[in-house]
């Protein structure tokens, strides 16, 4: 059985810093790409971030970029999310995915993540 399992989140001034993680149980961790997504109140899922199997490539929604930063840990099969100089535009759940195995990076659709978390909640107060 799969399990993707993000922890991390919480609580945080703007201006600060919180380092998400996700643990990943069950499948084939490092031949594949995975990614970051968040959905505040009342939105849409969006695409955060995303890096792929050997992490060696990445890519960023605009409204991150320059603030967070996403790594793995293929031995613990585990992925980060880095995030500096939180906004209160930050607030949201942010869910933790895994592509098909060997699957490129793409381009972030969540329609090409397989597998996904039950999310983390941040929440950053202005």
């Amino acid at each position: 059985q799969v399990q993707l399992v993000e922890s991390g989140g919480g609580l945080v001034q703007a201006g600060g810093s919180l380092r998400l993680s996700c643990v990943a149980s069950g499948l084939t961790f490092s031949s594949r790409a995975l990614g970051w997504f968040r959905q505040a109140p009342g939105k849409e899922r969006e695409f955060v971030a995303a890096l792929s199997g050997s992490g060696s490539t990445t890519r960023y929604a605009a409204s991150v970029k320059g603030r967070f930063t996403v790594s793995r840990d293929n031995a613990k099969n585990t992925v980060f999310l880095q995030m500096n100089n939180l906004k209160a535009e930050d607030t949201a759940l942010y869910y933790c995915a895994a592509r098909d195995r060997y699957s490129p990076l793409g381009t972030g659709d969540e329609a090409d993540f397989e597998y996904w978390g039950q999310g983390t909640q941040v929440t950053v107060s202005s």
